[in-house]
């Protein structure tokens, strides 16, 4: 990140959760105490996650921080101040899970909207999407597979959370690490990825940090505050 940022009143930051804020789910006290700055400064916060809020809630304790809470991958909204988790599509189909355990898919989580697992079941729940005529996608977060109405993603899901703040993407930088951020970066007016980010984030994001995880997230939250004011 060697070079200046655009000269832009940015006024919110949109963080993915595991890989960027949290390395291997923790999130280090430095990196809390950098949300709490950001916050400090008046402007606004969200963290977006293809985690299911009751696992969330149980990894990071400090959800209140946020103005909004994206989860499962963009297909939930949860608002920390009132308690309400909102749905952004319809819910999986009990024949769709059922299929998928019979065919030996496992373990599986299924949350308000999303139904994930693990590879090398990519082909197995590929092979079970086309043989129940379903419309849903498949979304890659390093080893973790996804399962989504089509349409749904990170994106989406910041986009629902913006509309309720009133704030524009052209206002709004975010960052992530992961093939599933790449919607949420490509979104808004900055896309930053961490040190550790997979290769193509980091081939497709306008920055890129020096530190990786939760230490990429403190450094631009610094230059972030340093250079517009």
């Amino acid at each position: 990140m060697a070079n200046r940022l655009i000269a832009e009143q940015y006024l919110a930051l949109a963080c993915d959760y595991d890989g960027t804020l949290a390395h291997d789910g923790v999130v280090e006290e430095t990196v809390v105490a950098a949300l709490s700055r950001w916050r400090g400064t008046g402007r606004r916060l969200l963290l977006v996650t293809g985690r299911e809020l009751r696992d969330l809630r149980h990894a990071f304790p400090h959800l209140d921080l946020f103005d909004y809470v994206v989860l499962e991958n963009g297909a939930t909204l949860y608002n920390p101040a009132t308690g309400d988790e909102k749905p952004l599509a319809a819910p999986p189909s009990s024949e769709f899970v059922d299929e998928l355990r019979a065919r030996g898919v496992g373990p599986i989580s299924v949350g308000r909207v999303i139904v994930a697992t693990w590879s090398p079941h990519e082909t197995t729940v590929l092979a079970t999407i086309r043989d129940l005529g379903l419309e849903l996608q498949v979304i890659f977060n390093k080893g973790a597979v996804m399962v989504l109405p089509s349409g749904v993603n990170k994106a989406t899901g910041l986009a629902a959370a913006l509309a309720a703040l009133g704030i524009s993407t052209e206002n709004v930088v975010a960052v992530g690490d992961a093939e599933n951020d790449h919607a949420l970066l490509a979104a808004v007016k900055l896309g930053v990825a961490v040190a550790n980010a997979v290769p193509s984030l980091k081939e497709h994001a306008a920055l890129v940090t020096v530190g990786d995880h939760g230490r990429g997230v403190i450094e631009l939250i610094d230059r972030l505050i340093a250079e517009n004011g």
